[in-house]
């Protein structure tokens, strides 16, 4: 079979390599045309754009760059044509493919949409549109399958990708000494993979620093950016910034400031007290709280309907009560034993790994169809 997969950003990036590799095992004649990343193109197949060219995020951040995501467009379905794809494989990224899984509808390509648009948030109405132009829906989110219901829609439920990328990951027993860290306990940040995060959010974790003189702090570097990327915010400060092994990182760890998004469901798996913020253009956040429809922001908090982590989003992400946050999780017992006690309750709620390959297994049987 022909392949045609477009991931938008990192976590997309991670969720399509593991995608590909399960489909390869279920499919020895599968071929790969792609939009996605490194982890993506060490799988094989053709990578015709990075999503590096690709991650805007936020309403005016997306009209500052609206000609740059216009040609990537235009450029995304000229290249579906030409290669014919027996199916169109979606990875979130709602705002841009949303948009191809309409143009693919209209050519009669068969479009899949693996981990959904999170419409639950906002605009729910789009559930409309989606039933109109995605054949089929493959969620990662236990309440989705409710949600999509109550609309009229059927789709599957596969289990969270994360689950497979943690079981796969090998814990480093070096990985202390390979990074020349020593044995203070560590602290996490975890600024994200857009740039304008990096502008807005790591500055404000940087702050933290000198509050915590008897730990030490290390950056989850993006691979998406450079180790100079992360030398211009550091202002002095001797921060390691660690590429390729956030996961290690984290393992590592005592605490975590984590920037609002996949990473701070990966954080909880894997155990890991965090407190969560988010800080982008105000013009942005005012339109997105008057247009959101949840409670919460943190992928932790949606999934169990509960405060299990702190998020500090905004004004309140700010390098003073990211402190005050860490002095709970790293000094208060109570504080810390009760988020622990939410993540197992988390981790049963999130299943067992193998949602790449149950993704892959009935992607294969809907083909064959």
């Amino acid at each position: 079979m022909k392949y045609y997969i477009i991931a938008g950003e990192a976590s997309g990036d991670l969720h399509g390599s593991n995608l590909m590799k399960a489909l390869k095992q279920q499919d020895s004649k599968a071929k790969f045309q792609y939009f996605g990343g490194d982890l993506m193109k060490a799988e094989g197949g053709n990578l015709k754009m990075h999503y590096s060219e690709m991650a805007f995020m936020g309403f005016i951040e997306v009209i500052a760059n609206l000609g740059t995501v216009l040609k990537n467009i235009k450029f995304a379905k000229k290249d579906i044509l030409e290669n014919k794809p027996d199916v169109l494989i979606l990875i979130d990224f709602p705002g841009f493919n949303l948009k191809i899984a309409d143009f693919a509808k209209k050519q009669g390509i068969l479009v899949f949409y693996y981990i959904s648009p999170k419409v639950w948030a906002w605009n729910q109405k789009r559930v409309l549109k989606i039933k109109k132009i995605v054949d089929h829906m493959f969620c990662i989110l236990p309440f989705e399958v409710d949600f999509y219901r109550t609309w009229g829609m059927e789709v599957d439920y596969v289990g969270n990708p994360i689950l497979d990328a943690i079981e796969s990951n090998s814990p480093d027993p070096q990985f202390r000494i390979t990074n020349k860290l020593d044995q203070r306990p560590l602290i996490a940040l975890l600024p994200g993979s857009r740039r304008q995060e990096l502008d807005k959010v790591l500055p404000e974790m940087l702050k933290t620093v000198d509050r915590f003189p008897d730990c030490q702090f290390a950056i989850a570097g993006a691979p998406s950016f450079s180790e100079k990327d992360y030398q211009q915010y550091l202002g002095g400060k001797k921060i390691p910034v660690i590429f390729n092994a956030t996961y290690n990182l984290l393992l590592n760890s005592k605490a975590a400031v984590v920037t609002s998004g996949t990473a701070t469901l990966e954080t909880a798996l894997l155990k890991i007290p965090q407190a969560v913020v988010y800080k982008g253009n105000p013009i942005s956040i005012s339109i997105a709280r008057l247009l959101v429809n949840i409670k919460y922001i943190s992928l932790v908090n949606l999934v169990m309907d509960a405060t299990v982590v702190k998020e500090l989003i905004q004004e309140d992400c700010s390098g003073e009560k990211i402190g005050d946050e860490l002095d709970l999780i790293l000094n208060n017992q109570n504080y810390r034993a009760k988020m622990m006690q939410n993540y197992d309750q988390l981790a049963v709620r999130m299943g067992t790994a193998g949602a790449s390959l149950r993704a892959a297994e009935l992607m294969i049987k809907y083909l064959k169809c």
